[in-house]
């Protein structure tokens, strides 16, 4: 799962970075919650599925300066090292201007959506 999440995190970054207004992601169920959030969280503009090629099309957003909305992402969560937040940790928790997303038992979660649910889980990435 953590394979499909970073490969499409990273292409959006990387297409932000050569300044492209679509990158094109093969279509799977958890790049799909996944862009939700980050849609919902205004990091890209939109996407759109097509069904006949089984992909996704991803609509990137760039700041006024014409800089890109996501600069950069970190891995928190890896095989070797599981890091698992209580709600009482998320609570805990001062981040501003970034992005947690958290791979709960409800699924892909944003930090706000964990809080509010009042669930823990184990974080995947920190967009920033």
């Amino acid at each position: 799962m953590k394979n499909k999440i970073l490969r499409i995190v990273s292409s959006i970054k990387n297409g932000q970075l050569a300044n492209k207004p679509v990158v094109k992601q093969k279509s799977q169920k958890n790049c799909e919650t996944l862009l939700n959030i980050l849609w919902d969280e205004g990091y890209i503009l939109g996407y759109k599925i097509i069904p006949q090629s089984n992909t996704i099309l991803v609509y990137l957003k760039y700041n006024d300066d014409k800089s890109p909305a996501i600069t950069n992402f970190k891995i928190v969560s890896k095989s070797s090292l599981k890091v698992y937040y209580s709600v009482k940790q998320l609570w805990k928790l001062n981040i501003s201007q970034t992005l947690v997303i958290l791979s709960t038992n409800k699924g892909l979660l944003s930090l706000n959506s964990c809080k509010k649910l009042g669930i823990g889980g184990e974080p995947v990435l920190i967009i920033i």
